[in-house]
């Protein structure tokens, strides 16, 4: 399914991973599909919670981008350490490489600069701790992503109910919640209009996921878009005091309340089946009361030779 000798990098522009055979798993599983995989983690360089130095990590980054062999850049994982970044990343060369930059999570503040200050494209896609080399590989989210840079369209089809009937089309952006709304006012936010937003979280109570939801409604973000997809919400805890307050009844609230329709069912967040969504692709939204499906084209693939 991949193209014989695609260059893969490995970078850890966040965290670190306390396992480092995770990494030599992913590189034999890559290896293994025909990759040539360039490796610029150094666990040996892990510094506080991050992998690696400020300057460490960014270093990384540009000697990936730097690198002629080199196709797709793989994060490593997330948590935390995007944002430190971001002023000194060079945003022009990742853009002029032609490469795909490749994550989710904390990644999504690259993806985001990226997209607002030249307007590549990038993926929301597996990592090489969680995913590439995990202990035991969830196939369908390695699969989905293959199947996904194959291009040239992408096809996500996802059933779930209470959704609203629609057919819309948009450009499709998004990601971790909280990396967006962390990002607003900032020359790292994009100014996308008429787009399908994306999103996703964990350990956020509801009521967190709604207060970023109205801040993202209260600036003018969601005025502008055609409609919300939300991800997976999992991993917070309800407590005596909530009242009845869940995520079920936040969900009724924000449909009341926003000027776009919400969707739920997304396959995509903090768990280990999830897919692969373009990030600025052009997106062909259908759903029902049944599930939806979301159409995905014009974004950049790799092809067989």
């Amino acid at each position: 399914m991949i193209t014989p000798q695609v260059g893969i990098a490995i970078v850890a522009p966040g965290g670190y991973t306390s396992d480092p055979t995770t990494v030599e798993r992913a590189i034999a599983r890559l290896e293994a599909q025909g990759c040539l995989v360039h490796n610029y983690y150094d666990h040996g360089a892990i510094h506080q919670r991050f992998g690696g130095t400020d300057q460490g990590r960014l270093a990384q980054l540009h000697a990936a981008v730097a690198d002629p062999d080199v196709q797709l850049i793989i994060s490593l994982r997330g948590a935390y350490g995007m944002t430190r970044l971001l002023p000194a990343i060079d945003f022009e060369a990742i853009a002029a490489s032609g490469k795909i930059v490749v994550g989710f999570s904390d990644v999504t503040a690259l993806q985001m600069g990226l997209m607002a200050k030249t307007g590549a494209l990038s993926y929301a896609g597996p990592m090489i701790a969680g995913d590439f080399g995990a202990r035991e590989v969830e196939r369908f989210t390695i699969d989905d992503f293959w199947r996904c840079l194959a291009g040239p369209t992408h096809t996500i089809r996802e059933t779930a109910s209470g959704n609203p009937a629609l057919e819309l089309r948009g450009t499709v952006w998004g990601g971790n919640l909280a990396m967006l709304v962390s990002l607003l006012g900032t020359p790292y936010f994009p100014d996308i209009d008429g787009g399908i937003l994306y999103v996703e979280d964990i350990n956020e109570h509801p009521y967190r996921v709604e207060r970023m939801l109205l801040q993202l409604q209260q600036a003018g973000v969601l005025d502008r878009q055609r409609a919300v997809i939300m991800g997976d919400f999992s991993g917070y805890r309800l407590s005596p005091q909530d009242n009845g307050y869940d995520f079920d009844t936040m969900l009724a609230y924000l449909r009341a309340t926003l000027p776009v329709p919400v969707l739920t069912g997304l396959s995509f967040g903090h768990i280990d089946r999830r897919v692969t969504i373009p990030f600025g692709a052009q997106g062909h939204l259908v759903s029902s009361e049944q599930g939806f499906t979301l159409t995905l084209s014009d974004y950049p693939t790799v092809r067989r030779g």
